[in-house]
This record gives C-alpha cells, sequence and structure tokens, in this order.
C-alpha cells in the first residue's frame, strides 16, 4: 500500500513540476507582448459599483477620479443614498467638480448577483461605447484608462481583462491570502492564456465594448450567475470575439479579514469554480505542490531529492509570476508564508468538493451545477 501511494504522490508531483514549468513559460510569453502605444481620445465610461465600507475606499475612488485621459465620464452606484460608499463618492465628486461623474442610487437588488444588478443600473446613464467596469476595492494609476481604452482599438477584440496584483490590509490571513493570490491564482491564468487563449475574464476591472456586451444579451445574461466575470468573457469568446489579458496590472485592495471571513471568501471562491469549470477545477491539484511533498516526506524520508527540486520549481515559478509579473514586493518580503499558504490552500481546495452553498455580501446562496445560483 504504501508503495501505491508513493507511486501516486510522486505522478502527482511530477505534474506540479510540469505546470510549474508551464507557468514559468507562460509568464515568459506575457511579458513578450509590449503595452499599447497609440493615444486614442475615444470617450470612456468608468461603471463602479460600491457596497459597503472597503478598506481604503476613498483613495481607491480617488484614483479613479484622476484618470489621465481626455474624455472620460464616471458612474458610481449604491444601493442607498445614506451609504458610505455614497458618502464617499459625493465628496469626490465636490473635490473633482471637472470629472463628469454621476452617483447612482438603485435601490435593494432583486436578484441574487447585486453587482450584476448594479451594473444594469448604470448601464442605463452610460453614454459611451467603451465601457470600463471596476470593483471598489481597485486602486489604479492614471494611465489606466488610456492603457485598456487603446488595447480596444483591434475591432475583433471585444474584452479586455486586467490581471491584478494584491495589497493585503493588516490582518495575518489579508497577507496569506494576497501571497495566494499572488503566486497561485494568476499562475492559472496565465497559463489557461498560453494554452487556450483567453475565453473568460476576470471581474475586478475590465473593459468591453457595448456592442459586445449587447451581443450576448446584456447583463441580463448574467443575472443569475455567481461567477458573473468568468461567464462575460465565456460568452464574448463564444460570440467570437477576442477577449485579451491586459498588459495594465492594477491594485486590488483586498483589505483586512478574519480567519473566519477568509475562509468564508475562498470556499465561495472554490465552489464557484467548482461549478463553473468542474475539470480545471480538479485540476487545481497540481498548483500547490508543497502539502504533497510534504505528506511524501513523512511517508517516504530518502524521498527528500525529490521533494526539494519540487520546491525549488514551485519557488521559481512563484517569483515568475508575483516578482515578473507583477512587481509584487509583498511576496519577496513574506515568501515563508507560501508554504503555510499551500496548505491552507490545498485544504479549501478538498473542502470545496463538499457543500453548494456560499455566503455572499450577508446572504446564503447555493450554487447550482452550471454555475448559476439562487437564494
Amino acid at each position: 500500500m504504501t508503495a501505491i501511494i508513493l507511486t501516486l504522490l510522486a505522478t502527482l508531483l511530477s505534474g506540479s513540476v510540469v505546470y510549474c514549468i508551464l507557468i514559468m513559460v507562460a509568464a515568459r510569453n506575457y511579458l513578450k507582448i509590449p503595452p499599447p502605444r497609440i493615444r486614442i481620445d475615444e470617450p470612456v465610461s468608468i461603471l463602479k459599483p460600491l457596497f459597503g465600507a472597503d478598506e481604503g475606499l476613498e483613495e481607491n475612488l480617488r484614483s479613479f477620479f484622476q484618470q489621465d485621459y481626455a474624455m472620460f465620464e464616471l458612474l458610481l452606484a449604491v444601493n442607498h443614498a445614506e451609504d458610505y460608499g455614497a458618502v464617499i463618492a459625493s465628496r469626490l465628486m465636490q473635490e473633482f467638480p471637472n470629472v463628469p461623474a454621476r452617483l447612482v442610487v438603485t435601490g435593494d437588488s432583486p436578484r441574487p448577483n447585486g453587482k450584476v444588478f448594479s451594473l444594469s443600473q448604470m448601464l442605463q446613464h452610460a453614454r459611451y461605447d467603451i465601457l470600463v467596469m471596476a470593483d471598489s476595492d481597485i486602486r489604479v494609476t492614471p494611465e489606466m484608462t488610456r492603457v485598456l481604452a487603446s488595447e480596444l482599438l483591434d475591432s475583433t477584440i471585444g474584452l479586455v481583462t486586467c490581471p491584478y496584483r494584491a495589497i493585503p490590509g493588516t490582518s495575518f490571513w489579508s497577507h496569506l491570502e494576497a501571497i495566494g493570490m499572488n503566486t497561485e491564482f494568476l499562475s492559472g491564468v496565465l497559463v489557461a492564456r498560453l494554452l487556450s487563449g483567453m475565453d473568460f475574464a476576470l471581474g475586478c476591472t475590465l473593459a468591453v465594448r457595448r456592442g459586445a456586451l449587447d451581443g450576448i444579451g446584456g447583463m441580463e445574461a448574467l443575472k443569475d450567475y455567481l461567477a458573473e466575470d468568468f461567464m462575460l468573457g465565456k460568452l464574448v469568446a463564444q460570440s467570437g470575439l477576442r477577449v485579451i489579458l491586459s498588459s495594465y496590472v492594477i491594485e486590488h485592495r483586498i483589505g483586512s479579514q478574519s480567519f473566519s471571513a477568509n475562509l468564508r471568501h475562498r470556499l465561495r471562491w472554490a465552489r464557484s469554480t467548482r461549478r463553473s469549470r468542474p475539470w480545471g477545477y480538479v485540476g487545481e491539484i497540481f498548483t500547490t505542490p508543497l502539502p504533497l511533498a510534504l505528506l511524501m516526506l513523512l511517508i517516504a524520508p530518502s524521498t527528500w531529492p525529490f521533494a526539494l527540486a519540487v520546491a525549488a520549481f514551485r519557488t521559481g515559478s512563484a517569483f515568475a509570476v508575483a516578482g515578473c509579473v507583477l512587481a509584487d514586493p509583498l511576496t519577496s518580503a513574506e515568501f515563508y508564508l507560501v508554504p503555510l499558504q499551500d496548505l491552507f490552500s490545498f485544504a479549501t481546495w478538498v473542502a470545496g468538493f463538499f457543500g453548494n452553498s456560499v455566503e455572499w455580501r450577508g446572504r446564503r446562496l447555493i450554487v447550482l451545477p452550471d454555475g448559476k445560483f439562487q437564494s
């Protein structure tokens, strides 16, 4: 029995080494694409749904008011006029009177996916063809709009989705999750891009042409999905337009979370991923090799050279993404947390196979087999 277990572990770890090599190749491939140099002045509508009191919300929003772009409008959606986001947005609208900005009060969402509802309400007021959708926990530099609009210049491209560098808050668990996002999550995105191209989107920040959105049925086509960003990219790709990964890296300010809040967030992510792309979820066993290498060492200490080689490849792939692609200082400073993050991520991945309920924005939801969800 021991020999069988060791053979299985060796096979899985060999697959992980291959995956780590693919990550390094995919990172290099991504970095070979230069950012656009063409300056365009096509007007842009920026849509920002606001919910709750994100850590650093005012600075996040201020970065969008400070865009270095000739013509853009900024639409900000809140559920109620007295919400914290409405207070911050109103203050910034007074601070930047020359920025065309509008606060859209949506009321409570009649749908489980409140973000899609907020976006659909803002779309009714958006004036321009290029639509940039960005979450409230995103912080950007002044050139963001110019880069995304330039990348949409090619008429064969319907959607541009941004990679992101996670910035933690003060809690230990937020540091752990940020390291996971910067060394594990984007790695999978880059490998998927290398092997099959982009047929999905990342929801933190993306740019889409209104015609591409209308071509898939608008936001109405996304209202029942938990992973609406993934489905938006999938539907745009299925319509015949290209989805590309932007050369522009945004900052995802994930804030501080307690252990329980972080675990709920991870489980929601795991279960929604399992429903959205089940075979891809199974394949995630190759993405965190250190727990399997540790198990092999516990069973057979003499396998330490192989385990050490696996750790070396995991290190190389982590720095290829976090260091070279994201220019992330956190991973370099706290790389000692990577083994613990891999253990936590592996445990969450296993837990993601069980149960179909998730907690999102204070609501208990059921994720259905097709990726849709119901309350």
